[in-house]
């Protein structure tokens, strides 16, 4: 019995966070964060590449 209601309660928490707006801008807001860290990784070397010649054009 209090294993049910405890699933039941379970279940209507996660409908509640998908189904509400801010659940799913929290949704929107971690698959950003999570394609900008790929793309950093991604393209790290041009990034790194970029700074420097960037700092060095500031410095000159």
């Amino acid at each position: 019995m209090k294993k049910n209601r405890t699933k039941k309660k379970a279940r209507q928490g996660v409908a509640e966070i998908l189904g509400n707006r801010h659940g799913m801008e929290m949704v929107q807001v971690a698959i950003l964060i999570a394609l900008a860290v790929a793309l950093g990784i991604i393209f790290r070397t041009e990034i790194t590449r970029f700074v420097n010649n960037v700092f060095s054009s500031l410095n000159s």
